[in-house]
C-alpha cells in the first residue's frame, strides 16, 4: 500500500469522514445545552479549532448563525467552501486558538455594535479533543481568555477534553470505519508514549484510504497536552472567568450529566463566562 507521511489535517475531505459520524447528536446536543443553560435565543455559535466546519454548517442548516477558527489554511477553505455551496457565509477565519479578539470576526461578520470587550457569541463549542493540541499552560490559560472574549456573560463554552484518568489505566488504541459513497477509510490511533512529568503524550495516527481507483495510507503523529481531572479543574478555575455548570460524556445526552472522578476519561464541560 503507498504511505503517506503526511498531516491528516492537510486532507479536509478524509478527516472531514474520518470525524463526521456524531455530527447529528453533537449538533443536537449544544442546541439542548443552549436550551438548558442559556437565559435566552443565542444569536451566535462560535467554533474555535472547527476544522472543515461540520458542526458550522449543520448549525446554519437549522438556522442559527455561525463562525469559527483554525490555524490550518486547507481546513479553513475547506470549511468556508461548504458554507458557500450550502447558501451560507463563510465565516471561518484562519487564527491562533490561544491569542484572538472578537475583533478578528469583524471581516466576516460585520462590525461590532457595541465598544464592550465581551465577544458577540452566546454559545461555544470544542467537543472533540482539538483542545489538547495546546501545547502548554500558559498557552491553555491563554485560550480561556481569549474565549472570555469572545463568548457574551452569561454564554456557555461547551469544552471536551480526553482526560488522563489516575483510578484506571488508560486507554492505548482505538479503531474505527467510515464511508460516504465509494470511499471508506479505516482509522486506527494508537499510544506511542506519555510522559507524565512534561504532560505530553504522542500518539499515532493512520488513515487507511480506498477509493475504486486507489488505496493508500496517511500515517500522522499527534503531540497532546494531558490532563488529570485534577489539572482540568484548576485550569478552569485559575483565572476565576469561567464556571463549570455540569459535566457530560461523548455519548451527548443532556439529560445524563456525569461525575467526573479519577476514573473519568471523555468529558464535555458547560462552562460559563462570568464576564
Amino acid at each position: 500500500m503507498e504511505v503517506l507521511e503526511e498531516s491528516i489535517y492537510d486532507h479536509p475531505k478524509y478527516y472531514d469522514l474520518v470525524f463526521g459520524t456524531d455530527v447529528a447528536a453533537e449538533t443536537q446536543f449544544i442546541l439542548d445545552c443552549a436550551d438548558a443553560f442559556l437565559d435566552k435565543k443565542p444569536k451566535l455559535f462560535f467554533e474555535p479549532a472547527c476544522g472543515t466546519g461540520r458542526l458550522m454548517a449543520s448549525l446554519e442548516r437549522k438556522g442559527h448563525a455561525t463562525c469559527g477558527l483554525d490555524l490550518n489554511e486547507k481546513a479553513v477553505a475547506f470549511c468556508n467552501e461548504r458554507l458557500e455551496r450550502a447558501g451560507f457565509r463563510p465565516t471561518a477565519i484562519v487564527a491562533d486558538m490561544c491569542e484572538f479578539t472578537a475583533a478578528d470576526f469583524r471581516p466576516v461578520l460585520g462590525k461590532a455594535k457595541t465598544s464592550k470587550p465581551t465577544g458577540p457569541a452566546c454559545v461555544a463549542f470544542n467537543t472533540i479533543n482539538s483542545f489538547r493540541h495546546v501545547g502548554s499552560e500558559k498557552e491553555a490559560r491563554g485560550h480561556l481568555q481569549s474565549m472570555a472574549g469572545m463568548v457574551r456573560p452569561g454564554g456557555i463554552y461547551l469544552l471536551g477534553v480526553h482526560l488522563t484518568p489516575t483510578a484506571v489505566p488508560p486507554s492505548e488504541t482505538e479503531s474505527w470505519s467510515a464511508r460516504r459513497g465509494n470511499l471508506a477509510i479505516n482509522t486506527h490511533m494508537w499510544t506511542i508514549d506519555r510522559n507524565k512529568k512534561k504532560r505530553m503524550e504522542r500518539f499515532g495516527i493512520r488513515f487507511d484510504v480506498h477509493t475504486p481507483r486507489r488505496s493508500f495510507r496517511i500515517n500522522d503523529e499527534l503531540h497532546l497536552r494531558s490532563y488529570t481531572p485534577a489539572q482540568m479543574n484548576r485550569l478552569i478555575e485559575a483565572d476565576g472567568q469561567w464556571e463549570c455548570l455540569a459535566t457530560y460524556d461523548f455519548a451527548y445526552e443532556i439529560a445524563e450529566p456525569i461525575a467526573v472522578d479519577a476514573s473519568t476519561e471523555d468529558v464535555v464541560y458547560v462552562l460559563r463566562n462570568r464576564g
